[in-house]
């Protein structure tokens, strides 16, 4: 008589055998899962393995059976859809910031999700996008100190270096630690950014990740509170920088063109206000944060939007745009 222990290994191999190579388009015969468990010195019989399914069923792991003289068993019970899977799978092919070799590691688990044929299928329709990837291999230790940090609540401390023309690592603050409250991690522009509030400069900051050093959580320094009567909401940050620079939040009136409004919906949300503005110009307010970025954003549609007001922001758009012009204007390089 099989002892509990084998009779629950035996069950859990059962298991793991049908989730990785049966789908409902390549269910596995019963000579073929005997002969599979064999393989793996497991001894099982068809009554047994009859009883053994049955039991798994009743347990909440549901397992299909295809009645026959010769019966056909698969699970197509998926954590995720296929679709779902493929937009994962092309998210981190997509992802600069994610180094090749992690890349690599992560699409083999991703896919093992569908099982092992229709993961073989999709790791084979990937796109190969050309992305430049990262090569900072410490950006997984980065990240699950950050995270670590967050929900420890406590400040964290780190390097944060460019790179020179050699692509050597040039560290800012001549190779002393920045020490920062962190808030979030976000993606962006290809980019994977820690969001958080620098005490010294009274700030909410961002730092690309893949461009932190040496992360380290400080036990003895929790999380400062924000200043009283300043609150911080991760959506509405988002909406409001360009390029994840910050600057000061300004509310800005801008008037577009019709052909302008998807734009408006996809960076400010889609409950922007827009209001009609005589012939097919449109009106609308938003909160952003005014930086180069921003400037450049807006210059981008030339004369397709308008800054109206306030008067400082156009005077600062007036700037950039002077300054562009005699950039160009200069001679002799």
């Amino acid at each position: 008589m099989e002892s509990q222990n084998n009779v629950r290994i035996k069950m859990l191999k059962i298991w793991e055998l049908l989730c990785q190579e049966t789908d409902e388009d390549h269910p596995m015969d019963t000579i073929t899962i005997l002969a599979k468990l064999k393989e793996m010195g497991i001894v099982c019989d068809r009554r047994t393995l009859y009883n053994d399914i049955k039991i798994l069923n009743d347990c909440g792991y549901e397992i299909i059976c295809r009645r026959s003289r010769n019966n056909e068993y698969f699970v197509i019970d998926r954590s995720f859809d296929l679709p779902e899977l493929h937009i994962l799978l092309d998210a981190i092919q997509a992802a600069g910031f994610i180094t090749k070799s992690k890349s690599k590691v992560l699409i083999d688990k991703v896919a093992s999700l569908a099982g092992s044929r229709k993961g073989e299928v999709l790791k084979r329709n990937i796109v190969a996008f050309n992305t430049t990837k990262n090569t900072n291999e410490a950006i997984y230790y980065s990240i699950n100190e950050i995270i670590e940090a967050i929900k420890q609540q406590k400040k964290i401390a780190f390097l944060y270096f460019d790179y020179d023309h050699k692509h050597n690592r040039v560290y800012r603050k001549d190779g002393h630690h920045y020490v920062v409250n962190p808030f979030a991690t976000v993606f962006s522009n290809d980019n994977y950014y820690l969001v958080c509030y620098n005490d010294v400069h009274r700030t909410i900051t961002h730092y690309r990740i893949d461009r932190m050093d040496k992360v380290i959580i400080l036990p003895d320094k929790p999380i400062s509170p924000l200043p009283e009567g300043q609150t911080f909401s991760i959506s509405r940050h988002k909406k409001q920088v360009f390029g994840m620079y910050t600057g000061n939040e300004v509310e800005v009136t801008f008037v577009i063109d019709k052909e302008l409004i998807d734009v408006v919906f996809e960076k400010f949300g889609e409950k922007t206000k827009i209001m009609p503005y005589g012939d097919d110009k449109y009106l609308f307010k938003a909160e952003v944060q005014v930086s180069p970025v921003f400037l450049g954003w807006v210059c981008a549609f030339g004369k397709r939007l308008k800054v109206t007001s306030p008067q400082s922001v156009v005077d600062s758009i007036q700037a950039h745009l002077e300054e562009l012009r005699q950039n160009y204007e200069t001679k002799g390089e």
